[in-house]
């Protein structure tokens, strides 16, 4: 975080929960004004809690929570006035157009955006006159989008916002989230999409059963691996392959055994791959399966857990 730099989100101490279910156990965050933050973990990892909590929907047990320096309570008038957030899942009414409803969420607001440049902004002018019940789901993200910015918020929450898009319309929310953080708004973004946080945030907490396991720029995270790839295979019904021989291969770190597969990770991918053909070779085991891919988020999580992000 760059020293001195505004702050636009203090969570600190946050605790929340559930009957039994401990969902945000002591938290503490801070966003940086003007950058897009992410929280990255699995369902269940209290990443939706931890957002409602900040945006006042939900009381928390224990803990505060300070957005542009003020406080639900003494100052929630003003707070609604400057945030924006697009919930989980937004219902809105079928039989209103896009233009209505965007209408109707800008009266809430003694000042914000017009509704003909939210309309634009988040691309949804040839479906002005459309009824939100004939929308696409793409179209529905973008319009729930449109009903959080109508009050020019400077700070953004939204929860899992392409979580059940196909991939054309989630790369065009995207683009829709670029374009706003380029304009200097401060977004909070949740997300189980690995690739979404490395494409989007600035910076990223991991968070696994309430509580942040990592924080950092998605680069160093990935970094703070010490490899560059990963390796995945299957020999099939060839038996099982002997890890400790594995792990001693030429340019592999660590080995990983689960459900029949085998994951390497790997400094120096062109010595490990010859080697580990030629091991396989050796022991007479077929390869059935081969992927190989650069580290990404994904495998900074199964490092700090042994889970995958969806395996909950």
């Amino acid at each position: 975080m760059t020293q001195g730099a505004a702050i636009a989100l203090r969570v600190r101490g946050l605790r929340k929960t559930y009957r039994d279910v401990v969902a945000v156990d002591h938290l503490d965050l801070e966003v940086q004004a003007g950058e897009c933050f992410g929280l990255l973990g699995p369902n269940g990892a209290g990443k939706t809690t931890t957002i409602e909590v900040c945006e006042g929907l939900v009381e928390p047990d224990a803990g505060e929570v300070e957005l542009l320096g003020r406080r639900w309570g003494a100052h929630s008038r003003e707070l609604r006035e400057r945030l924006g957030i697009q919930l989980q899942e937004t219902q809105l009414a079928d039989k209103l157009t896009v233009e209505e409803t965007l209408a109707l969420f800008r009266s809430f607001y003694r000042s914000g955006l017009g509704v003909e440049g939210v309309i634009a902004l988040v691309q949804l002018g040839e479906k002005r006159s459309a009824r939100v019940g004939q929308l696409s789901g793409g179209q529905k993200q973008r319009l729930a989008m449109g009903c959080a910015l109508v009050g020019d918020p400077e700070l953004l929450f939204l929860d899992e916002p392409t979580t059940g898009l196909d991939p054309q319309a989630r790369r065009q929310l995207w683009d829709l989230i670029e374009n706003l953080k380029a304009g200097g708004r401060t977004i909070v973004l949740t997300t189980h999409y690995m690739d979404e946080a490395e494409r989007l945030c600035d910076r990223v907490a991991i968070m696994d059963h309430g509580r942040i396991i990592a924080l950092d720029t998605p680069r160093a995270l990935i970094a703070s691996l010490g490899v560059e790839h990963m390796v995945e295979f299957a020999t099939g019904e060839g038996g099982p392959v002997d890890v400790q021989a594995l792990s001693q291969l030429e340019g592999v770190r660590s080995v990983r055994a689960e459900n029949g597969f085998y994951q390497l990770q790997v400094e120096r991918l062109h010595q490990a791959m010859p080697a580990l053909l030629g091991e396989l070779e050796r022991r007479g085991l077929p390869l059935t399966e081969l992927r190989t891919h650069s580290a990404t988020l994904e495998d900074v999580f199964v490092s700090l857990t042994g889970r995958h992000l969806r395996d909950e």
